[in-house]
């Protein structure tokens, strides 16, 4: 199956040169250096900003995916419920597709997870455009292969990823640990001299 079959594609926001910044404003953009895959949407880094195009803009909501268009990696993040607590309407920057799932049989935050992962990635690297900064077209996207399980397997996927996750900042917070005290006991070593 075709994303296109599943969801409504569109461009980020069509920012004309700089993104102004403009204090106390109800609008924030979304841009590149906002988002990861492992930490999501940032929104308390979101720039606050006047819309300056004559394009009616699509406001974020959740459960929307935001899909990264350009760099050399395509990652996808999804607009969580943290949105409606900023009190703010946003958009995205022009880097970003905005992924709108038109079915209620597929989670959000599944097709975010196959998204980053390899298959998908792999399509975007073989389709991607440009030498020094690749790109993905929309008609590339709009052609990502998607394989789409029953509700409950989304479910238990999302289970499995979220615990992976947990444990991978388990062990790095270890590691971190670790290499803090070898640290001490060498400074140790070096001030009893």
């Amino acid at each position: 199956m075709k994303l296109k079959q599943l969801a409504s594609i569109n461009a980020g926001y069509p920012f004309r040169g700089k993104i102004p910044e403009v204090a106390g404003s109800s609008v924030v953009v979304v841009q590149m250096k906002d988002a990861s895959p492992a930490d999501g949407i940032r929104w308390s880094s979101c720039l606050e900003t006047r819309l300056t195009g004559k394009r009616q803009p699509d406001y974020l909501s959740p459960g929307d995916i935001l899909v990264a268009a350009r760099g050399n990696h395509n990652y996808a993040v999804s607009v969580d419920h943290t949105l409606v607590t900023t009190g703010k309407q946003a958009v995205a920057a022009p880097h970003f597709f905005v992924i709108s799932l038109k079915t209620k049989d597929v989670l959000p935050e599944f097709m975010v997870w196959l998204f980053n992962q390899g298959p998908v990635q792999r399509y975007f690297e073989q389709n991607a455009e440009g030498t020094l900064t690749k790109s993905i077209r929309r008609s590339v996207l709009e052609d990502a292969p998607v394989v789409i399980p029953p509700l409950a397997k989304q479910r238990a996927i999302l289970g499995m990823a979220k615990t992976l996750a947990e444990e991978q900042k388990l062990v790095q917070t270890l590691i971190s640990n670790g290499e803090r005290m070898m640290a001490t006991i060498a400074k140790d070593l070096f001030n009893s001299v």
